[in-house]
């Protein structure tokens, strides 16, 4: 038997009649319609916005208001630009030390880092706690070379 347009049905189960509520207590979903007696969350406009804590200041807008949120285990570091190190002469080791020698780092309390920014032109031997990929780049395309030390 071929089947054509005007005989296609759809599976059994496969539409489902919609619903009706607040039609009467017979059709199962009547009266309150499942919402329950009373209270915010059987009223019409429901649900309340996402954060919505009944009036109270919300969350999201207290937190901002309190100071002193540290960053926890926030690494800070001595920063030093490339183009600082300039003032070196060739074949110069370049350390914490060294860089407080010639005044181009003050009381560094952390660990050295050493940042892109600037041009390398002698061969320096760079000691530092960190460096970008740009810099350690630099110093190495210049001859140099960039040694990695330990945190404190």
């Amino acid at each position: 038997m071929t089947s054509t347009l005007n005989t296609l049905k759809s599976n059994l189960g496969s539409r489902k009649k919609k619903l009706r509520k607040g039609r009467g207590i017979a059709a199962g979903q009547g009266a309150s319609c499942g919402f329950g007696m009373r209270g915010q969350k059987s009223r019409s406009g429901r649900p309340t916005r996402p954060g919505f804590e009944g009036g109270q200041m919300p969350l999201y807008r207290r937190v901002p208001k309190l100071k002193h949120f540290e960053i926890i285990n926030q690494k800070n570091y001595s920063i030093v630009n490339l183009s600082k190190l300039s003032e070196f002469k060739d074949n110069e080791i370049v350390n914490i030390d060294s860089l407080v020698k010639k005044k181009l780092l003050f009381k560094p309390k952390f660990p050295l880092k050493i940042l892109g920014n600037g041009v390398v032109k002698v061969k320096l031997k760079v000691q530092a706690h960190a460096f970008t990929k740009v810099a350690q780049e630099k110093i190495e395309s210049a001859g140099g070379s960039c040694e990695v030390l330990n945190n404190k």
